[in-house]
């Protein structure tokens, strides 16, 4: 498998902007082999319905924007149906745990979330936020956690996240929970 390829599966999984020293890491090559990937990839694209987006140090696989006008008619489609137990069970977690990584979510849940998550940020239930340094500084690379937004909130009737039923009940049992499963882990790993 090329390095062009490897790329668009790394960006196709990923779901969302990857740092470009995080996708070298991940690939295993230098800058210059990333670069001359990302321009491949971008070539390969250029008459598909995708399309490579950089923003900074950042890379992201997109729908093309000669797309929009199927992207925006599918996305109001989707607006109009209900949550589901899909949708339900992210917010879920997202309101008991956030903020929280995608690949947390990911793995209490048993599979990928992606398009849920993005469901949500779409209907303004939930939003991305930057990891940050203990200064407030932003880190590039360090990925992204979910928040329920105030819209939610307000909409669930709840003037802060501590007035959901039985929140630090629920809070304490995922942490728990998460605590036993690091705990397992690091058994498995340091046997």
């Amino acid at each position: 498998m090329t390095l062009e390829n490897k790329l668009e599966a790394l960006l196709f999984w990923k779901g969302e902007p990857i740092a470009l020293k995080k996708a070298q890491a991940a690939l295993g090559c230098s800058k210059e082999e990333l670069d001359a990937a990302i321009s491949a990839l971008e070539a390969a694209l250029s008459l598909r319905g995708l399309r490579l987006m950089r923003n900074g140090d950042e890379l992201e696989l997109r729908t093309a924007p000669e797309a929009a006008a199927l992207i925006e008619k599918l996305t109001k489609d989707e607006l109009v149906r209900d949550l589901g137990k899909a949708g339900l069970e992210t917010l879920s977690i997202i309101l008991y745990k956030g903020p929280v990584k995608r690949a947390e979510i990911d793995y209490i849940r048993g599979v990928n979330s992606s398009f849920i998550i993005r469901n949500l940020l779409i209907r303004g239930l939930i939003e991305r936020i930057t990891e940050k340094e203990s200064d407030g500084k932003a880190q590039a690379g360090r990925g992204y956690s979910y928040k329920p937004t105030i819209d939610l909130l307000a909409h669930l009737g709840v003037a802060k996240i501590d007035d959901l039923p039985e929140y630090a009940k629920v809070k304490a049992e995922l942490e728990a929970f998460a605590s036993e499963e690091d705990r397992i882990e690091e058994e498995k790993h340091g046997s």
